[in-house]
């Protein structure tokens, strides 16, 4: 049995335009009805405009608006399934523990800590082939943002949400993190497994060598990226309306700065059997971490059925061409099969 889908459903939306026209279109042939009432009989009309059509009027604005319908619908890209196979999935399991506490909002990178490391996150997501990706988030507490997936399109929707509010409870709780996604990857697969610690480090909680050493033990591979400089940035604060207003303050009034605690994450790469990368404004660290990653053997890790979809666009683009086209050679003068027709409209006017 074949499926049916649109390939840009979004352009769907489109058609809501449809009854906004058709009103539009009312009220214009209600004014211009109103001005001819004013302005002459219907005897003088039919005198002056002898030959004029309205029932061609609507039969024209019929044509244009089931036209744009059907060009609608060709944007949207109607495809049907020709048929459905099963691929083997191979790759590895990667884990992005992201930092979300207020210090990722520095501007020392460009535009913030916290931004540069989306667009980072986002950019690996997309040229993923096969490998399962999740995303844990952490500040006070460590959170599972999305689970391990190869449905990238669904990952990078949940990235975009991602923001310092996501975990309310303020910190940078690394172990936690760590130790949660031990427990969210899937052991009874034998795929080969990383983690990706993306924060500045600063005021880590928790047992750090402990986590990392049960990473390890679990032949997890760990890598780190420090944000942020070492000798430290303000944190902007912003109102309601995104301007800055001042910089985040301690008890005493003084602005605080956030420093990037290199020392630390350089250790946990090594224990870890990692790399650490250092970010900065230009450089794309998650590329060099995938090119490491993509050096490590792929493992099978189950089937999923694919289905093959063709376009059907034309269907629906060669009508409406055909329509515009017929539409261009529909005068607005009388014809006889429309002179019926125009005689009742006339008798209404």
């Amino acid at each position: 049995m074949s499926s049916f889908r649109f390939a840009h459903s979004d352009y769907l939306y489109l058609l809501y335009l449809i009854p906004i026209l058709i009103v539009l279109f009312w009220l214009t042939q209600r004014k211009s009805k109103k001005i001819l009432e004013e302005f002459a009989s219907i005897k003088m009309r039919s005198i002056l405009m002898p030959y004029y059509s309205r029932v061609k009027t609507f039969v024209k604005f019929g044509i244009i608006s089931f036209s744009v319908v059907l060009l609608i619908f060709t944007l949207a890209n109607p495809q049907v399934g020709s048929k459905i196979e099963e691929v083997k999935q191979a790759g590895i399991d990667v884990y992005i523990l992201l930092d979300v506490s207020n210090s990722m909002q520095a501007e020392d990178i460009k535009p913030n800590r916290l931004q540069k490391a989306k667009y980072e996150i986002s950019k690996l997501i997309n040229r993923l082939r096969g490998d399962r990706i999740g995303l844990i988030v952490f500040a006070g507490q460590a959170f599972v943002q999305f689970p391990l997936t190869t449905d990238y399109s669904a990952a990078d929707l949940f990235l975009s949400a991602v923001d310092n509010s996501t975990v309310p409870q303020q910190g940078t709780a690394i172990s936690n993190a760590i130790e949660l996604s031990l427990q969210s990857f899937k052991h009874d697969e034998e795929t080969k497994k990383a983690i990706i610690i993306i924060t500045d480090g600063e005021d880590h909680e928790g047992n750090l060598k402990e986590s990392v050493d049960n990473a390890v033990k679990q032949g997890v591979v760990v890598y780190t990226i420090g944000m942020g400089s070492p000798t430290g940035s303000p944190i902007p604060v912003y109102n309601s309306y995104g301007m800055q207003i001042d910089f985040k303050r301690d008890n005493e009034g003084n602005v605080v700065l956030t420093k990037l605690d290199e020392a630390t994450l350089q250790e946990i790469a090594q224990l870890g059997n990692g790399v650490y990368y250092r970010s900065t404004t230009t450089s794309d660290e998650l590329n060099s971490i995938y090119n490491d990653l993509s050096k490590l053997e792929a493992t099978e890790f189950g089937t999923t059925r694919i289905t093959d979809y063709e376009d059907r666009y034309y269907y629906f683009l060669i009508p409406a061409l055909m329509l515009l086209l017929a539409e261009l050679f529909i005068s607005n003068k009388k014809s006889q099969l429309f002179r019926k027709l125009d005689e009742k409209a006339a008798e209404k006017l």
